[in-house]
């Protein structure tokens, strides 16, 4: 740390180089901003879909993991979306895991970039285009998404340049007035201390890697102090994640503090080994240029870190599930209360997949209700025979209620987000899908006391509407459990006409009528028709529920021609 404010009280004494450099910073982070968010536009959805569509291992989870941010050069970014699909159910936390292992190893990306070209050219002539262009696209294009964001890319491409420029320079020009070797008494351990302090700080492991590069280039730091600021940038980084779980879910913080482990142990195990590191990048891969060397040391410190983490992926993911039990979310729904509306994309999905599950819950309870007899004790007098409601139904009900609640409130927070068309037609959708599915289980809640009532009863006319009921309840259910379930597109019955009229209401109806003139039931009339009603009623709320979670599916699938 003497050392640290030492070096910052010698960069103030030229104060426009100090502000320049800090300038450089600045621009760096504010360039990888722009990139991730234009990458996020322009291909968010690929990347989503390829996260989701291959993690199904740990290796697997590894490359794509690596992949992506490569490219976005976000690695908070792809955790985002990691713990998103966690916490919807689409991805384990083992192979999550993989997918954050991969994930530090893409950081390296950029490191390799700057290399390779930042230091071999002119970076502010190299910008420059970028910035020209990228300003006029988006100025002059900003009614077309794929082009404003085409240009918000080239833009935060040519402020990473320039902001590398901005460093080098003013690095550069304070080189001859800083001189490390006073301070390399106090250890390799005071850099690493300072790589971790200043990526805390900055809260970007590129940019600090950045900064030792540029030192580097100006000879104003040794390789084995540069490469101790590399693993404290790695350490460093954590601090991020680590901040962002406070307060956050179960999933969160044990993603964090895996992440926080796999740093620090690659980080500290490589420490103890850099002079063998050195050597052997000097004496295997035979690398002269200083600035190669150090970013390829800095990806072998990554790889060191997934070879000796992935054996014990299985092991880590069950020690971890046994953390943080406190903080689990609460609610009763699935999926969405593991996921944050931040990733409205994957926010929908698991929104989808829970609306899935009151489907299923909703058609449960129907069932149960017209095909179960839960009647009261036989010695129970004739008013607690007509009001009774079993328990478990009652609380089956109640269950869909606090869904349907937790569901909405987590919909208007969605809709609150920038959603695209699609999504937002989606999100519609379901949610009228939520609303028909309640209002149909609260058309068959209301008659049970009824439909107890009718299997008291010993009339056969009475015991043949309700066996009638039933069948049409289950054939209906059945049917539209199918409909929901296909995806073949093809001319339905379902969406031309309400099962009210598919399964004969009115036929029912009337030839209810028509035995009524001959014989009068133990049961009121007027019961008979009501029950009748609701029942087909609630069977037209189902439908509606499952037409509108079908109009999704087609809008999803690609006519065939």
């Amino acid at each position: 740390m003497v050392s640290l404010m030492a070096v910052l009280l010698q960069m103030m004494e030229e104060s426009f180089d100090f502000w320049k450099f800090l300038a450089g910073i600045g621009i760096f982070l504010w360039g990888m901003n722009q990139l991730e968010f234009a990458l996020r536009e322009l291909a968010g959805k690929s990347f989503k879909d390829l996260l989701q569509r291959f993690t199904d291992t740990g290796w697997k989870g590894i490359l794509v993991g690596t992949l992506i941010t490569a490219i976005l050069q976000s690695s908070s970014l792809v955790t985002l979306m990691v713990l998103a699909f966690l916490g919807g159910g689409m991805i384990s936390l083992r192979n999550s895991l993989g997918v954050v292992l991969g994930a530090n190893l893409g950081t390296t990306f950029t490191a390799w970039i700057v290399a390779t070209l930042g230091f071999k050219i002119s970076v502010a002539d190299f910008a420059f285009p970028f910035l020209a262009l990228g300003t006029l696209t988006y100025l002059f294009m900003s009614s077309r998404p794929f082009l404003k964001n085409s240009g918000i890319f080239l833009v935060g491409f040519g402020l990473l340049f320039l902001g590398l420029d901005f460093m080098k320079t003013a690095i550069e020009n304070i080189a001859e007035q800083i001189d490390l070797r006073d301070y390399t008494g106090y250890g390799l351990w005071v850099f690493l201390l300072v790589g971790i302090v200043v990526t805390a700080l900055i809260q970007s492991s590129s940019a600090m890697i950045v900064i030792v590069l540029s030192a580097l280039n100006a000879d104003v730091i040794e390789m084995n102090h540069a490469l101790a600021l590399t693993i404290g940038a790695n350490i460093g980084t954590t601090f991020t994640l680590v901040i962002g779980a406070i307060g956050g879910t179960a999933d969160k913080k044990r993603l964090s503090l895996a992440n926080l482990i796999f740093k620090s142990v690659a980080g500290v195990s490589t420490f103890f080994l850099i002079d063998e590191m050195i050597s052997l990048a000097a004496g295997v891969f035979q690398i002269a240029d200083p600035l190669m060397e150090l970013v390829l040391l800095n990806t072998l410190i990554n790889v060191f870190g997934i070879l000796i983490f992935y054996p014990f992926l299985g092991n880590m993911e069950k020690w971890l599930r046994k953390q943080f039990g406190s903080s689990e979310p609460k609610g009763v729904s699935v999926f969405i209360k593991h996921v944050s509306t931040e990733m409205p994309s994957v926010a929908i999905l698991s929104f989808e997949k829970e609306i899935a599950l009151v489907l299923d819950r909703t058609m449960k309870f129907i069932k149960k209700l017209m095909t179960k007899s839960f009647g009261p004790k036989k010695d129970a007098s004739v008013w607690k025979r007509i009001i009774y409601q079993p328990k478990d139904l009652m609380s089956e009900y109640a269950m869909l209620k606090y869904l349907e609640d937790e569901l909405t409130e987590y919909g208007i927070h969605v809709q609150e987000e920038n959603l695209r068309a699609e999504e937002a037609e989606s999100l519609m959708l379901m949610m009228r899908a939520l609303r028909s599915m309640v209002y149909g289980a609260k058309e068959f809640k209301d008659i049970i006391h009824n439909i107890k009532e009718m299997e008291a009863s010993e009339d056969p006319l009475v015991s043949e509407l309700l066996q009638n009921l039933k069948e049409t309840v289950i054939a209906c259910l059945s049917q539209l459990k199918t409909y929901h379930e296909g995806d073949r597109y093809e001319d339905n019955l379902l969406v031309e006409e309400k099962p009210s009229v598919r399964f004969g209401y009115f036929e029912i109806i009337h030839s209810l009528y028509q035995k009524l003139k001959f014989h009068k039931p133990d049961v009121p009339i007027s019961t008979l028709t009501n029950v009748i009603r609701q029942v087909f009623s609630g069977l037209d709320h189902m439908g509606d529920a499952v037409i509108y979670l079908h109009r999704i599916h087609e809008g999803k699938k690609p006519r065939p021609a």
